[in-house]
């Protein structure tokens, strides 16, 4: 379909892109890879009357990583985080599931800050964001704030940026290690939206049980979430097979799906426990065994 009537402009500040944004009143909007707002776009579902195009501002394009965790400029895109092989140890979670992230043009193109801008509830860069305890940087007319990942998402394409507000980066807190992680998540098709994805890691002590659990889901809600229920009930312990069965069951009756084309909220809610038993015995090496 053909786009919306729009003006374009490139800023070359970010400075000059937050005044242009400002002086719009919110009938502006940024772009950067393009690849969540150009369907919208032509959808009809967002018609701005100019774009601002902030894909080439500088300082926007850095993966730093050092005893602070890792920092994720705005504009790094998918295939920036696939090429760079110190995150296989800096952060392997979040390089797993980007590996997930659309097809290999759109991993081009898509942008982090683009993505946690779009929040939509079924992409991993949000999910990631919320199970890590991301900090988002955001800067606007006001100032810079800092955003907790976890209060970043308001609901589906829904977030706390203002309309003369842009994400400038995004913080993961340090990568422990010898940490146990893994990452699953079931699409129709390789690239698809997911039906469902979860997220897991935890630390082990001297005695070795589990501690600071994590798990976090995404497509199964108006917004990815953490499902702290099964954390608590991970903490401290020791993980076996029949503990990451009754996980599973808590996770299953902790989300709450709703039905659509492409899934019914069963569906969904079942694929959770599923995907948590996988994840959870990948993470700890554990072998379950077929349901008869």
């Amino acid at each position: 379909m053909k786009l919306p009537p729009l003006d374009y402009i490139r800023p070359v500040t970010l400075a000059e892109a937050i005044a242009i944004l400002a002086a719009h009143g919110g009938d502006a909007k940024a772009i950067a890879g393009g690849q969540s707002l150009m369907p919208l776009l032509a959808f009809r579902l967002a018609a701005p009357e100019l774009l601002v195009d902030i894909g080439r501002l500088p300082g926007l394009r850095h993966i730093d990583i050092s005893v602070e965790g890792v920092d994720l400029g705005a504009l790094v895109t998918w295939r920036d985080i696939e090429r760079d092989a110190r995150l296989t140890y800096a952060h392997p979670l979040l390089a797993a599931a980007i590996a997930h992230v659309a097809h290999y043009q759109i991993r081009n193109r898509g942008t982090v800050g683009g993505s946690l801008a779009h929040a939509d509830p079924a992409a991993e860069m949000p999910g990631i964001a919320i199970t890590c305890d991301a900090l988002i940087t955001v800067v606007g007319p006001n100032g810079t704030r800092m955003v907790p990942a976890n209060e970043f998402c308001l609901g589906g394409l829904s977030t706390v940026l203002e309309f003369d507000e842009l994400v400038t980066n995004v913080r993961l807190p340090p990568w422990k290690q010898n940490r146990r992680w893994a990452f699953e998540e079931f699409a129709r098709r390789r690239g698809d939206f997911a039906l469902a994805g979860v997220a897991a890691f935890y630390d082990i002590d001297q005695n070795g049980t589990m501690r600071d659990p994590h798990v976090g889901v995404i497509g199964v809600g108006d917004r990815p979430m953490r499902l702290s229920v099964v954390e608590n009930l991970l903490e401290g312990k020791s993980l076996d097979a029949g503990l990451i069965l009754q996980a599973a069951a808590l996770a299953r009756d902790a989300v709450d799906p709703t039905d659509d084309i492409h899934a019914e909220a069963a569906y969904r809610r079942d694929m959770v426990g599923v995907l948590l038993e996988r994840v959870l015995a990948r993470a700890g090496n554990i072998v379950l065994m077929e349901a008869a």
